[in-house]
């Protein structure tokens, strides 16, 4: 999802709910609202259906639309039905050379199948509970405390990341170039740490033109940073926001613009350019400061024959990643790229035999045509996570996704994941105060000129309608649109 700073959104006054009772058939309100200035220069398709599959309102539901991260749905549901349900990522540490009485004489491999677990990130609702959260040293520290625990003290080669688990091509083609700076379009590869991002803490400086303090971590020892940046006046704005950049080809950034006096520390995630020599010298550095002399520095490869032999034999150490739902999670509940591309990535390899993207999307359109039933000009698929405009889908599509999920014996990770009106994830200040609160379970989706939400309404007598809603082609402010949207979903679940 592009870097957007959600406001509190407050629900139009033209809800009914909170006046008179609404006049006309429930397909004349929603219409309404689809026509009301200036919302009616936006191109809208809506679709909604109660549990028998009736039809409760339908504005271009067969029409394709830029999903953007509802896309989401789609590698979220496909991994849940097709993964096994207690599906683990393994990731491994292989010897290329000897060990002999704690010597390593050669290189140290870490090789990677594609989980994107090794973050700061909490896997539930319950954050304080056991085992929710990982730091970003968590997974990292448990490698090197198993390398020390095999009595390994020395290692006159590299540690070397192998990312060669999925294909080379890192970065989407349909992706922006400012995209793939940020976070959100970080380097997909076999390996990740940290969301493949570094995060640029951001202070304000102590007085007017004063240079802002900036740090950032994970540092393992391969960035540099030129600080440029600027405090400015306390009633301007922060374009130090938009103003991270990367020499192409380097790890040396730049941070340029202004940080407004008065405002709170805050931080910035940039994009890393090799997520595989990332993760190595994280590593490197946890062995470092274990007592373990890692003479050879670290190295990183996506050639699947460059360390074939290594992983010829058992491996040194083998650590199995989080279970299968704290995968779907973050996809669904907070939006998270990454997650999305590479548990697509993980499709391809695992069912189809390559870590590509375009294996992935294969793997998607047979499981949405042969299981979930949607017929094959609802769909064009480009990538997993919704960031590309070149993906387009219909809202009856994901009405009908959402609907044979609803009903999967497989469906509890998915269904778990989806973010809940006023209460979890990315919908938590949405709903708020209306009829509908705690009663949404759907996905968000944004990018530009784009804005979506697709999921569920419970009604009060136990009954679900399943919905999609999607704007494109609008140039209004994001808060009117959503607060839109909203305004649609509680006319749909009035019943009336």
């Amino acid at each position: 999802m592009r870097k957007l700073i959600l406001a509190s959104l407050t629900i139009s006054t033209g809800l009914a709910a909170q006046g008179a009772p609404p006049r006309g058939s429930l397909e004349q309100r929603v219409a309404a609202l689809l026509d009301a200035p200036p919302f009616d220069r936006a191109t809208w398709g809506v679709h909604a259906v109660d549990d028998r599959g009736r039809v409760l309102f339908a504005r271009n539901a067969d029409r394709w639309f830029v999903p953007a991260s509802n896309t989401k749905l789609v590698v979220s549901a496909a991994a849940t039905v097709l993964l096994p349900a207690d599906y683990r990522i393994r990731t491994s540490l292989f010897v290329l050379g000897t060990l002999r009485e704690g010597v390593l004489e050669g290189d140290l491999v870490l090789y990677g199948r594609g989980d994107p677990t090794f973050s700061t990130r909490c896997y539930g609702l319950d954050t304080l509970a056991a085992g929710v959260c990982d730091s970003a040293t968590t997974r990292i520290a448990a490698l090197a405390d198993s390398v020390l625990a095999r009595g390994v003290h020395r290692i006159t080669g590299r540690v070397v990341g192998d990312g060669s688990y999925f294909e080379p091509t890192l970065l989407h083609p349909q992706w922006s170039l400012f995209d793939a700076l940020w976070y959100y379009g970080a380097p997909v590869s076999g390996l990740a740490y940290n969301d493949n991002s570094i995060d640029f803490r951001i202070t304000p400086g102590a007085a007017l033109d004063r240079p802002p303090e900036i740090t950032g971590s994970p540092d393992p020892g391969l960035w540099t940073l030129e600080n440029r940046a600027r405090t400015g006046p306390a009633d301007g704005g922060s374009s130090i926001t938009d103003g991270f950049f990367r020499r192409p080809g380097s790890w040396d950034y730049w941070a340029e613009g202004t940080a407004a006096l008065s405002r709170r520390p805050w931080t910035e995630s940039v994009a890393v350019p090799d997520p595989n020599l990332f993760a190595a010298r994280a590593l490197a550095a946890a062995l470092r400061a274990r007592g373990v002399a890692v003479e050879g520095g670290a190295a990183s490869t996506t050639d699947s024959l460059a360390f074939r032999a290594a992983r010829c034999c058992s491996p040194l150490v083998e650590s199995r990643g989080r279970a299968f739902p704290d995968l779907i999670f973050p996809i669904l509940s907070s939006s998270q790229n990454l997650y999305a591309e590479m548990l697509l990535k993980v499709l391809g390899r695992e069912v189809a035999g390559a870590g590509s993207w375009e294996a992935g999307l294969a793997v998607e359109r047979r499981f949405l045509i042969d299981s979930a039933g949607l017929d094959s000009t609802a769909f064009s698929l480009d990538d997993g996570s919704g960031l590309s405009a070149s993906n387009l889908l219909a809202p009856a599509g994901f009405t009908r996704l959402l609907r044979y999920m609803a009903g999967h014996p497989k469906a509890g990770p998915f269904l778990t994941a989806l973010p809940r009106s006023g209460a979890r994830g990315s919908l938590r200040r949405r709903f708020v105060g209306t009829p509908l609160e705690g009663r949404v379970v759907a996905k968000t989706g944004s990018i530009a000129r784009v804005h979506t939400l697709s999921g569920y309404i419970e009604r009060p007598d136990g009954g679900r309608i399943t919905f999609a809603v999607m704007v494109n082609g609008h140039a209004l402010p994001e808060r009117l649109v959503l607060a839109q949207i909203d305004s649609v979903v509680v006319r749909l679940g009035s019943g009336r």
